[in-house]
């Protein structure tokens, strides 16, 4: 099975960061955000992606080409213009980068891709800037459980601040970050059929917009809650959250050895 990500977007709620890279290059723990999402999949088996560029999408281009240089050790022989990688430390990856326009929005960055999955039974699907520990394997027996032509990762965001546990006016302990408001949200990690390609119109379709909601019409969209962890990256703050538990090796999306 494949795995599509998007890596188009211009970031503008982290433009701290996004002034010099894509979104899904800017890095947690020495890797990009990207890394981080793929050794998710790759955790359960999905080795192939597609990885749809946009914006500085050549910074993505060249992290892969010189992937070796980035992961290992490496000796550089200037007298004999030589180069030695040592401790390579290759993934069992196919990635396949594809420039779908600095302004398609993410419906139309997804239809620019159907030709690499034209031949798939399913693909997975999510954004480049957001990580989980979502387990793949269960998200995709789900989906081939009921034989519908989408399916949709529910969670439940922590809430931004933390909360008074009150008894009247009598404060008796205090929640870290609670459940928002109870409702489930679309969460990203897709699973689809390559149909779901053809409720898009083009470049400026938001697959957000219409076409998941025609999806969801046509009563071809199911939901897999996920009440685990999960965290998307569209602020400074979320970075900092992020690094944090990485840095403490607390990270609960790492579950790979």
């Amino acid at each position: 099975m494949k795995a599509v990500i998007l890596a188009g977007g211009l970031g503008t709620r982290i433009s701290e960061e996004t002034h010099l890279k894509p979104k899904p290059m800017i890095e947690i723990g020495a890797k990009p955000v990207l890394w981080h999402i793929m050794k998710l999949y790759s955790a359960y088996g999905i080795h192939d992606f597609i990885i749809c560029c946009g914006y500085k999408g050549y910074v993505i281009k060249e992290y892969f080409a010189n992937y070796f240089l980035h992961m290992s050790d490496v000796t550089f022989d200037m007298r004999s213009n030589e180069m030695h990688v040592h401790q390579r430390k290759a993934e069992p990856w196919k990635v396949t980068l594809v420039d779908t326009g600095d302004e398609t929005l993410t419906g139309g960055r997804l239809k620019r891709v159907g030709e690499y999955l034209k031949d798939e039974e399913a693909f997975c699907f999510t954004y480049g800037d957001g990580v989980s520990d979502l387990r793949i394997d269960k998200l995709i027996e789900f989906h081939r459980s009921h034989g519908r032509l989408a399916t949709v990762t529910a969670v439940q965001p922590a809430g931004r601040y933390g909360a008074l546990e009150r008894d009247g006016e009598s404060v008796r302990g205090f929640i870290e970050k609670p459940r928002g408001d109870g409702g489930w949200i679309n969460g990203g990690f897709f699973v689809l059929s390559p149909k779901c390609l053809d409720y898009i119109d083009g470049d400026q379709s938001s697959w957000e917009g219409e076409p998941l909601a025609q999806i969801s019409k046509d009563g071809q969209l199911m939901a897999f809650e996920h009440a685990g962890f999960w965290q998307p990256m569209d602020t400074l703050r979320d970075k900092t959250h992020l690094e944090q538990l990485w840095a403490s090796n607390a990270a609960p999306w790492k579950v790979w050895p």
